[in-house]
């Protein structure tokens, strides 16, 4: 007798060759409406969020964890918006990358191409549930979620607002589907169904993401840890570096772009330091610094860093600082302990900055800006289905386009190869 998974995935599978032949318009038409069921149903969703949100409460989560988990009206009005501009982009399915006309008449082209089936593994944000559907939906992808305990209730009030959609507008039935249960041992048989899932995208924290790569026998794209930095330069223009560092620990603390190590050049330390430790501090951010930075602070309550703070993705209101002596040492400190997910110079000096861009190996690198941009939505992509750190077939946020392989067509006119 087949499992419940097995049958989930040969479903998944089945819809994934229909889905891959709908044409853009009747795609268009679900992820619309899909959009306008979110708003129609946010009251249901908040409901079902704030269970999560209390469980999360008494769980004594942290206040960023909490607020990853948090789906306000405006929070769902921003989901649907994600899928509203997901509807705007063009279709990549069917486009041609490359075209090439051999000596022999051969006509090849490249053509882009869904994937297949995609199982995402996720944990505490419930707007992935409803930005993975659109993205797969609109590359052509059937996709199964595996959401978190932590976000189950409102994973599956958005899922089953939007399964009910695709099925009105005539999607395939499996195009979409969530795993409810929440039990472990789901996931390590998923791990196992090689021959009708064709990719993982595990999002969530770094031992997660370890334990699918460990266990999986389907191809993984990775999103680990965002341990990401900013570099302060000896020309930096220190208001737009305080305005930037700030933003990048700040303004989301508990999201994987947001800014773990602060970098300062030793020429402009003494000016920029203390008063930026300052802002930092009276915002709740806890400041871990080597014995310079103490020194230069003064009576500052900060404490002391350690080895193991370099490599922290904190998710939270804790920042590491270091004072260095030019740009090589801080590209060499991003390169031992960054997570080649997105670093960020604030310089005037366009040799540092190119430098800087040439040899910081990470999936994004600012000049000028913050961290906190790292984002599909940011990218113009609609959303994102992860930030990939890996470096085979995507990079960076993911968007349909990533979400595609390729195939060759090739048109001959009776040509044998001789």
């Amino acid at each position: 007798m087949k499992s419940y998974i097995k049958k989930l995935c040969e479903k998944a599978k089945k819809a994934s060759r229909a889905l891959a032949l709908l044409d853009q318009k009747a795609k268009d038409r679900a992820l619309i409406a899909m959009a306008r069921a979110l708003c129609q149903n946010a009251s249901y969703i908040a409901r079902e969020n704030k269970k999560d949100i209390d469980s999360a409460r008494k769980k004594g989560m942290s206040k960023a964890l909490v607020d990853r988990l948090l789906l306000s009206h405006a929070g769902i009005n921003a989901m649907a918006d994600s899928l509203l501009d997901i509807a705007r982009l063009k279709d990549p399915v069917g486009g041609i990358i490359e075209t090439r006309s051999r000596p022999n008449g051969l006509l090849i082209k490249k053509v882009r191409v869904p994937i297949g089936v995609i199982l995402i593994i996720y944990e505490s944000r419930p707007n992935v549930t409803s930005d993975c559907i659109g993205l797969c939906l609109k590359s052509g992808n059937a996709c199964i979620l595996r959401g978190g305990s932590v976000a189950a209730n409102s994973n599956i009030a958005i899922f089953n607002i939007l399964d009910k959609t695709a099925a009105k507008y005539g999607l395939p039935k499996g195009a979409v589907s969530i795993i409810k249960d929440t039990d472990r041992r789901i996931v390590n048989e998923l791990l196992t169904q090689g021959a009708l899932i064709d990719l993982v995208i595990p999002r969530g924290g770094e031992s997660l993401i370890r334990e699918v790569s460990k266990r999986s026998r389907i191809p993984v794209i990775k999103h680990y840890k965002g341990v990401c930095h900013t570099y302060v330069d000896e020309t930096a223009d220190l208001s737009m570096a305080q305005d930037i560092c700030f933003n990048a620990k700040v303004q989301r603390p508990g999201v994987c772009n947001a800014m773990e190590t602060m970098l300062v050049n030793k020429k402009i330390a003494r000016k920029f330091l203390p008063s930026m430790v300052k802002r930092f501090i009276d915002a709740g951010v806890e400041i871990r610094g080597t014995e310079e930075v103490r020194r230069m602070c003064g009576d500052m309550k900060i404490r002391q860093a350690a080895e193991a703070d370099w490599y922290a993705e904190y998710l939270d209101l804790i920042l590491s600082v270091k004072i260095v002596k030019d740009a090589d040492e801080a590209i060499r400190h991003i390169m031992k302990y960054g997570s080649y997910h997105s670093d960020a110079i604030v310089t005037e000096d366009t040799d540092s900055a190119a430098k800087f861009l040439n040899e910081v190996d990470s999936a994004c690198v600012y000049v000028n800006a913050s961290t906190r941009f790292t984002d599909g939505g940011q990218f113009g992509k609609g959303a994102e289905i992860g930030i990939s750190t890996d470096k085979i077939h995507a990079r960076g946020p993911m968007g349909l386009e990533e979400l595609t392989s390729y195939k060759y067509i090739i048109y001959g006119t009776g040509q044998v190869r001789r």
